[in-house]
């Protein structure tokens, strides 16, 4: 069937090779489309394709509510979690924490994750039931890993940064458990008690690791390149570069995460309070290349509008994120048009 692309969806199967207007090959017959391709091919205002007849014409209500992490990625995530509990507890007894350990637990989580697309979904499918700070700990490195990615970094680079994300909370292990899991808001003494976690943890790693880049990512993730953060109020140039990214993934992991004290929001909500922390808080660059990267993913998901209707996305808008194209039965509405209807939520 004869389609116009504003009305593929992920998972629709191409029958013919698909070539943009100057004759550069795009894409393959029998590909089984994915959000960054869908993106391409409006990118390259490519208008009809061919693809194989759906079995169900129905609009799909979550394309990505079935994404699960298969046995290998599941294993491997879990030997992570038991592989950061293991090493606050050694931190906290006072012993010497070793690189080899902190690989052996986190280096198999990166080979399992290798070639997926939509990794920030499929990472979120992923739950332990140990506490907070460990499955926070290991979403930080695998996010810092991939922003780093992202930026065209080395494969060295990204790994040295997504271990000095997966223990950017070691000094949490120096802190009374019962200020960490405390269901109520906290007392001033209580929080200045929690921030000291960072200079624990540059402590901890630069007595154990001898790795300065580590130990500032841990010292200064919680610092805001306008001079706000702690623990030293460091600004702009003055925060180190693996600090800078850590802060990203921290904050984003922070918040889609549900705590005893704060339940998880919405990821648009997430995403735009990232959009407006770049704006002075946090690097700009770094926190833009992390949306751009997760803004295709939402081609195919359903949305609520503010005027109680609901649709699903089916183009983004690469010049405002969060106004993208939306398919309301079988219209099209470009809320980049409607300034007054907005986005309320996303079926993850």
């Amino acid at each position: 069937m004869r389609i116009h692309v504003l009305q593929l969806f992920v998972g629709d199967k191409l029958i013919s090779d698909t070539y943009n207007s100057s004759g550069l090959h795009l894409l393959s017959a029998g590909t089984v489309l994915d959000s960054s391709d869908i993106l391409m091919l409006n990118r390259h205002h490519v208008e009809y394709v061919s693809i194989e007849p759906r079995q169900d014409e129905a609009i799909p209500q979550n394309v990505n509510a079935d994404i699960k992490a298969s046995p290998a990625q599941s294993l491997a995530f879990e030997s992570a979690i038991q592989g950061i509990k293991s090493l606050f507890s050694n931190a906290g007894a006072g012993d010497t924490i070793v690189n080899e350990v902190i690989e052996k637990a986190f280096n198999p989580l990166i080979d399992s994750f290798q070639g997926e697309k939509d990794v920030v979904s499929l990472l979120l499918s992923l739950n332990s039931k140990d506490d907070y700070t460990y499955q926070h700990s290991v979403q930080v490195g695998m996010l810092s890993y991939y922003i780093a990615k992202w930026m065209g970094k080395s494969e060295l680079e990204a790994l040295h940064l997504g271990k000095s994300g997966y223990l950017h909370d070691i000094g949490k292990s120096r802190i009374d458990q019962n200020i960490l899991q405390k269901p109520g808001k906290l007392t001033s003494k209580e929080y200045d008690e929690i921030k000291k976690h960072t200079i624990y943890g540059y402590e901890i790693l630069r007595s154990s690791l001898q790795d300065t880049a580590m130990a500032l990512a841990a010292l200064q993730h919680h610092e805001r390149m306008d001079g706000s953060g702690y623990p030293l109020r460091k600004k702009d140039k003055e925060i180190h570069p693996f600090a800078q990214i850590v802060a990203v993934a921290d904050v984003y992991s922070a918040m889609i995460c549900h705590r005893v004290y704060q339940q998880k929001r919405d990821l648009l909500i997430v995403l735009k309070e990232l959009n407006r922390m770049s704006f002075g808080e946090l690097d700009p660059q770094i926190t833009q290349v992390f949306i751009r990267q997760m803004i295709p993913n939402f081609i195919g998901k359903k949305v609520s509008l503010s005027d109680g209707r609901t649709g699903t996305i089916v183009m983004t808008n690469p010049s405002d994120f969060f106004k993208p194209l939306i398919r309301i039965n079988q219209e099209f509405f470009d809320l980049s048009q409607i300034g007054h209807v907005e986005i309320t939520n996303i079926a993850m």
